[in-house]
């Protein structure tokens, strides 16, 4: 067990649960729920991150993530998904997106950064999560699917009124060389 923090591991197959818990268990305390309805009788506020199947029989990660946020459980989501983002993203609360199968180097500094932005306040958590679902969807979609999508539309003006709100909020600190290396990051495809 690790003073790290708290990882619950929602995936339906096993042998995919059990490579990611050994991936995270020298780092973090990892809880694993094998379904859904599981992994909300487990959720409670110790844990910090959740990595979520998108895709599981009976409650899918979908309906686990609303009942997180729903429930107001602050932790980050990571969903994980055998299934290319659509616009459908658009409207979930996770905070990071990764394609199945992730690699080992993938999922680790996922969870990393998602553990750094705990510290972060409610306004840059909606930014980081908002250019998380812009990445997703910039990673499946052409540049004409997004020209047409007014859902897409929409997510950038948002993506820029937080933004607005962010930078007020930070005053000076956007000169701040590590800030901007961390905005950088993000804007050049570091997105989740």
């Amino acid at each position: 067990m690790s003073d790290n923090g708290v990882v619950l591991v929602v995936e339906d197959a096993p042998d995919v649960a059990e490579t990611y818990r050994r991936w995270l268990a020298s780092s973090y305390e990892v809880r694993v729920a094998e379904d859904g309805e599981t992994a909300l009788s487990r959720l409670d506020e110790s844990v910090d991150v959740v990595l979520l199947d998108r895709m599981m029989p009976e409650t899918s990660g979908d309906e686990v993530l609303a009942e997180i946020r729903k429930r107001g459980i602050d932790c980050r989501v990571a969903m994980v998904s055998a299934v290319d983002p659509d616009f459908d993203v658009l409207e979930m609360g996770f905070d990071a997106y990764l394609t199945k199968p992730p690699d080992r180097e993938e999922l680790l500094s996922t969870i990393d950064r998602l553990f750094d932005r705990a510290e972060l306040d409610d306004d840059m958590q909606e930014y980081y999560s908002l250019v998380a679902r812009k990445g997703a969807l910039e990673s499946e979609k052409s540049a004409s699917e997004l020209e047409e999508s007014e859902a897409y539309d929409e997510l950038i003006d948002r993506i820029e009124r937080v933004e607005l709100i962010v930078d007020d909020e930070l005053g000076d600190l956007r000169s701040d060389t590590e800030f901007v290396s961390a905005v950088r990051e993000i804007d050049e495809g570091g997105e989740e």
